[in-house]
């Protein structure tokens, strides 16, 4: 996971955040669909299905693992893709680094209360505080600063152009190749689940659809609706939709 997500990491620009004042609306709607919608959004429709329409088919233990595996799996953006659906839909690459630095930096600060206080409303489960926050540590502050650090330091030795025109274009691959072996493994290591539990792996792709349908859908709208410029609107609506599936699967 460290190798599929430092690389991205190296990209993160805080000083980027200073240009935000010039063009504020893209960034505050990503951010209020991310952190004020999508989490409490995904925490309803999950124990909504989960509860009633699932029932016959899930049982209650079941229920709670599902709804707070939704719950932790979208309480955060994602990182470590939002560069390449930036470029692939033809998004400003210097404002979603400003989108992806500040996500970064409110996500030290509010992925762990916000999983524990859906969690436990939601569930009957209780999830360690020690826990979200040794896995906030791990996966992101260990990644983020070491790839923040290295990347002042390469700037500084080799200077912006080099960084930027010849580093980044060589370690890009290894972040998709670790992301590819990743998902091999995750697949791998459950495989017993996915193939005895089927109509499990089915039901619970049904809200997570919704609510990745629900969010990017809220999120272009709300940039259309406030004229926000297609190269912002388009990234930050499938930013708005994204989940950290890293670190939930840590």
């Amino acid at each position: 996971i460290w190798v599929m997500i430092f690389p991205m990491m190296m990209k993160v620009d805080f000083g980027a955040i200073r240009d935000v004042g010039r063009r504020p609306r893209g960034l505050l709607i990503t951010l209020f669909v991310n952190w004020l919608v999508k989490p409490f959004s995904m925490a309803a429709i999950a124990w909504v299905f989960f509860r009633y329409f699932f029932s016959p088919w899930i049982s209650s233990a079941d229920a709670d693992q599902y709804i707070a595996g939704a719950i932790i799996l979208a309480a955060a953006p994602c990182t470590a893709m939002v560069f390449v659906w930036s470029h692939l839909s033809d998004g400003d690459p210097a404002y979603t680094l400003v989108q992806v630095s500040v996500n970064d930096l409110i996500m030290l600060v509010l992925f762990a209360p916000i999983v524990r206080l859906l969690v436990s409303g939601a569930s009957s489960l209780h999830v360690p505080f020690e826990v979200l926050l040794y896995s906030v540590l791990v996966f992101i502050v260990v990644p983020l600063t070491a790839g923040v650090l290295l990347r002042i330091w390469v700037m500084r030795a080799k200077g912006r152009r080099w960084f930027e025109d010849v580093l980044l274009p060589r370690i890009a691959p290894v972040s998709m190749l670790a992301l590819l072996a990743t998902l091999v493994l995750i697949f791998a290591f459950q495989a017993q689940n996915i193939t005895t539990k089927t109509l499990h792996v089915a039901l619970i792709a049904v809200p997570i659809l919704i609510q990745v349908y629900f969010n990017s859908s809220l999120t272009y709208g709300l940039m259309r609706l406030f004229r926000v410029e297609y190269a912002i609107a388009a990234p930050g609506a499938l930013i708005g939709a994204s989940n950290f599936f890293e670190l939930a699967v840590a």
